[in-house]
């Protein structure tokens, strides 16, 4: 157990600080933040072009070093080294909250280990900004960040959260929004989720609806700028269907062989549509 007193008794090592920065309106920079970066030794961010954007535009001088996660491997030792001959630190991601979808949690626990003190600003957050004006509810929620890109390990991720009860938040690509949504659909069945478009800036948009009426939307236009999804939890009131699945997979690999496939290529072909792994498809397909 290690006890850390974030205001209290100072240590010889420096103090990390997490310091989120605006998602998109500048105007949401806290003083804190403000004076925290003012304060610091050193600022370790994602991007220094984009932070140093930010910089500017509040007048802070301070200097700045990359950290990312093409190098983050190598950067922590420094990092840490900075810390311990007693000076600070604030990290910064390009927006929001450090160590959400980017390495500072990484940071974190090599500072932890050296029982250097981390001490974290409240601030933006994508996700939870959105939930709270997305009308489904608030809590209990899940945040999961990023989806898998593949369809295939998209629908095997969706089919392993589709009986979860709380709200689901998820960050995803403009460019990849309709097919995650196809797969959400063939997964989920219908269900009401909200699509969130260039949060806090000019374009801000919130599309709210059953997941075919969004999907049905953004298919007749595509959508621009950082987008995440809200996806209603499961209510029980919608059938699930695992039971009905081994029925489907049978009878759609059956339709291949019918049509003059051997059943190897057949099976092939359904774990490839589904997502599923050939072994599953053939396990269920000969009732193992």
């Amino acid at each position: 157990m290690h006890r850390q007193e974030s205001f209290r008794n100072p240590t010889e090592s420096g103090v990390l600080y997490l310091v989120p920065t605006p998602i998109g309106n500048l105007g949401d920079m806290t003083f804190r933040a403000i004076e925290i970066l003012k304060s610091v030794d050193l600022i370790a961010a994602e991007d220094t072009r984009n932070t140093g954007i930010l910089l500017k535009h509040f007048e802070i001088e301070t200097r700045q070093t990359s950290f990312h996660e093409h190098n983050a491997y190598g950067k922590i030792p420094e990092l840490i080294a900075h810390l311990k001959q007693g000076k600070s630190l604030a990290q910064v991601s390009d927006a929001g909250l450090p160590s959400i979808s980017d390495p500072g949690h990484d940071l974190v626990c090599a500072a932890l280990a050296e029982e250097i003190k981390v001490v974290a600003l409240p601030g933006a957050s994508a996700g939870i900004t959105a939930l709270i004006a997305s009308g489904l509810a608030p809590q209990p929620h899940v945040f999961y960040g990023f989806l898998p890109r593949k369809s295939g390990q998209q629908k095997q991720f969706f089919e392993a959260k589709k009986n979860y009860p709380e709200t689901q938040i998820f960050y995803e690509s403009p460019y990849r929004i309709a097919d995650t949504l196809t797969n959400l659909l063939a997964v989920y069945g219908e269900r009401q989720v909200v699509l969130v478009r260039e949060l806090t800036k000019l374009y801000e948009e919130f599309l709210r609806g059953s997941i075919s009426e969004v999907l049905e939307y953004v298919a007749e236009k595509p959508l621009k700028g950082e987008c995440l999804l809200i996806v209603a939890g499961w209510d029980g009131s919608e059938e699930s269907s695992e039971a009905e699945e081994p029925v489907d997979i049978v009878a759609a690999v059956q339709a291949l062989v019918d049509q003059g496939q051997k059943t190897n290529q057949a099976i092939k072909g359904v774990a490839k549509q589904t997502g599923l792994t050939r072994q599953e498809v053939y396990n269920r397909y000969h009732n193992l």
